[in-house]
Parts: structure tokens; C-alpha cells; sequence
């Protein structure tokens, strides 16, 4: 059982929606001088994603080796076929995840950039205009979507560029023994990151070597919780594990806050609120965000427990896709981020345990079954992990 590896002397910069991410991506992409890595889900094609996709071109144009993975399915195969001709023609190695659903149906919901094996970026945010929906480019925004990442210096970014190196490498072409190598390199965990002091970590969800890293990131740190637990997330639908943490938390005295997006998929938010109502008993409270579409998946935990990434609080992410969260133990960038998520939370409406007493009972039935829907689905899709 893999747990966080903390390393500590990291230089790490929390970045709040694409204001400040993709200057940061650029500047990175723009300053590599051997090798650029660069993982995305959604690579759109609008402004943002040109702005990318030449930064891209300009490092291949002046000799750095850059090797991009964008998601067929997220991407979207047409946009995926077209911009695979216009990166190899232009010298950017581009390997397409998944294409076809040729390795089964699991997604790369990863965001990560390592230039020169010196920087690295990681978080939630797609290469996308932040005034556009993510699932609908033809709707556009009164604010920017809320989102995060965080720009990475130091030891860390070794263990960013290994997992950033070895995706490339597994969409490659390797025979089974060279897989098998690379699978066992990938499991060791090294004793003498461990005895650093406690600063950052970085963690993956896959299906062979990491199936829980990113939940049992969050247990634990649920668990040893005392003061405060603020979690933002835009999919709420975790399994029975995460609720009974989040719910033991809140009744042992926790400030527990749930700040969930709503609006963008009315089965998704039906899933959400059938859990309303044992979470609300428990004394969780609930704020559902509605000002602009939220994308993040960020939680604070005390005062110096953190994390920003790419994982949703849903099967989907925590059971099923490839996934990339930073796990940050440092209390200036906790209370960064927690002031990000109180502001979020002003800004939301919250629900009250009465609210669900007034709700009708064909209403309440339709909650139920919502869930009863989705569990069944994500137990076939995920082979009977989603619990």
C-alpha cells in the first residue's frame, strides 16, 4: 500500500484560474532549453489553446525535445486528429491517450507540465478559455471558471518528470519485459525522501500500481483532522468510505465545509444531493457554487494540509482515470488557498437540513434512484471498485 512521499525545499506557487496558470505554462514551455513534458485532458480549439499550441511549436522549433499526450475522448477526435498532423509536422512529439478506447475505457484527467526537469505544473485546469464551459464550448461564462494549479521548484519535480517520463513511455511502443520494468521502478517508494521533513508530495491514481493513492490521501488526512476541513469539488459523488470520513469528522467537532459546484449536469447533481441529507444530519456544511462554472478539486485540511490536482471526489476520478494531485503540507500556502475557498464559499448559497424537508417525495425518490443509477454504472465501469 503506496502512501505520500513528502519531500521537503520546494518552491510552490498556488495559480488561480487561467489568469494566472497560462502565463505560468507559457513562460515555462517558453524558457525550456532540453525537454518540455506536457499531459493534458482537454486541448480546445479557441485563443487559450493556440496560445499553447505555439509555445509548444516555438520550443520544438528551437531543438528542445517536447512530448505531448492529449485524451481522445476529452480532446475530442476530430480536434485530436487535426492538431496530431500540425504538431509532428511543426517536430512536437504528440501520442494521443486511449484513442478509440483502445485500452478500455479509462481517461488521462491529467494536467502536467515539466520543463527541463526544473518546473513542473500540475492541477485541474484544461487547455481552455476560462469563459467557456468545459463540457460546452457554446456557452460562455459571467466569470471565469474557478479552478487551480500550482507551479512546482525543487526536489519534487524529480517525481513529477519520472511519472511525466514513464506516461510517455507507456503509450510507446514496449514489449511486455520493458513494461514489466518500468512497473516495478514505478512502485518503489525511496527511504531517503522519506526522512526529509514534511513539505510536499505528489500522488497518482492508475489501475495497476496506484488505485487508491489519491483516496487514501484524503482518508488520512480526514482522519487526523482536529479543526477545519474546507473541500471544494465540482463531482460529488464519493464512495461510502470518504462520506463516513467526512461525516465522523463533523461529528467529533470538525469544521467540516463542502463547497460543490452545481448546475452542469442535473444527473450529476442529483447523485450530489442523495448524500445531502446524512451529511447535513451529521452536521457537514454544504455550500453549492453558482456564480461561474467550478472546476477545482482543492481541499485544506487544519492549518497546513493542502492539495490541489486534477481528482474529482467521484468514481469517475477515484476509481476509474488516470489522475494527478500535489499534496502540500506548508501553512502560508494552506491559508492561501483556504482564503480562495471562503471566498468561494461567500459567494455560494448554503443548504440547510431544512431545505430537504420541504422537498417533495417523488423528488427525494428521484435523488435515490439517481445514485442507485450511477453506483450500478460505475461498479460495471470500474469492475466493482466504486463503494
Amino acid at each position: 500500500m503506496r502512501t505520500v512521499n513528502f519531500i521537503a525545499h520546494n518552491d510552490i506557487q498556488l495559480l488561480y484560474c487561467g489568469t494566472d496558470y497560462f502565463p505560468a505554462l507559457i513562460a515555462a514551455i517558453d524558457g525550456a532549453r532540453s525537454e518540455v513534458y506536457f499531459e493534458t485532458y482537454i486541448f480546445a480549439d479557441d485563443a487559450t489553446g493556440t496560445l499553447v499550441l505555439d509555445a509548444l511549436k516555438r520550443a520544438a522549433a528551437r531543438g528542445v525535445l517536447v512530448c505531448m499526450i492529449t485524451d481522445w475522448f476529452g480532446t475530442g477526435n476530430r480536434r485530436v486528429k487535426a492538431m496530431h498532423a500540425q504538431l509532428e509536422a511543426a517536430g512536437v512529439h504528440h501520442r494521443i491517450f486511449n484513442p478509440w478506447f483502445r485500452r478500455g475505457i479509462t481517461r488521462t484527467h491529467r494536467k502536467i507540465c515539466v520543463a527541463d526537469g526544473e518546473i513542473a505544473l500540475v492541477g485541474g485546469i484544461n487547455i481552455n478559455d476560462d469563459m467557456f464551459c468545459d463540457y460546452d464550448h457554446n456557452i460562455s461564462l459571467e466569470a471565469p471558471r474557478w479552478d487551480f494549479a500550482v507551479q512546482v521548484k525543487g526536489p519534487l519535480v524529480d517525481a513529477i518528470h519520472e511519472e511525466a517520463h514513464a506516461q510517455w513511455a507507456r503509450l510507446g511502443k514496449m514489449n511486455l519485459v520493458r513494461r514489466i520494468k518500468l512497473y516495478r521502478k514505478m512502485r518503489v517508494v525511496s527511504k531517503e525522501l522519506a526522512k526529509n521533513p514534511v513539505v510536499a508530495g505528489f500522488v497518482v491514481r492508475d489501475n495497476l500500481r496506484n488505485r487508491r493513492t489519491i483516496q487514501r490521501a484524503y482518508l488520512q488526512a480526514l482522519g487526523q483532522a482536529r479543526k477545519s476541513v474546507m473541500l471544494a469539488n465540482p463531482y460529488f459523488a464519493p464512495g461510502h468510505k470518504l462520506r463516513r470520513a467526512l461525516a465522523q469528522a463533523a461529528q467529533r467537532g470538525v469544521d467540516v465545509v463542502l463547497l460543490i459546484g452545481v448546475g452542469e449536469f442535473r444527473m450529476q447533481d442529483a447523485v450530489a444531493h442523495s448524500f445531502y441529507p446524512k451529511l447535513l444530519a451529521a452536521g457537514v456544511k454544504i455550500v453549492e457554487y453558482r456564480k461561474t462554472q467550478l472546476h477545482a478539486k482543492v481541499a485544506v485540511v487544519d492549518d497546513d494540509w493542502a492539495t490541489v490536482g486534477s481528482s474529482n471526489i467521484d468514481a469517475l476520478s477515484l476509481f476509474l482515470n488516470q489522475e494527478a494531485n500535489v499534496v502540500i503540507k506548508d501553512v502560508a500556502f494552506a491559508q492561501s488557498l483556504r482564503q480562495h475557498i471562503e471566498q468561494g464559499v461567500a459567494d455560494g448559497i448554503v443548504i440547510h437540513q431544512d431545505d430537504f424537508k420541504h422537498i417533495g417525495r417523488f423528488r427525494r425518490i428521484g435523488y435515490e434512484a439517481a445514485f442507485l443509477v450511477y453506483r450500478l454504472v460505475m461498479r460495471i465501469f470500474s469492475v466493482g471498485k466504486y463503494a
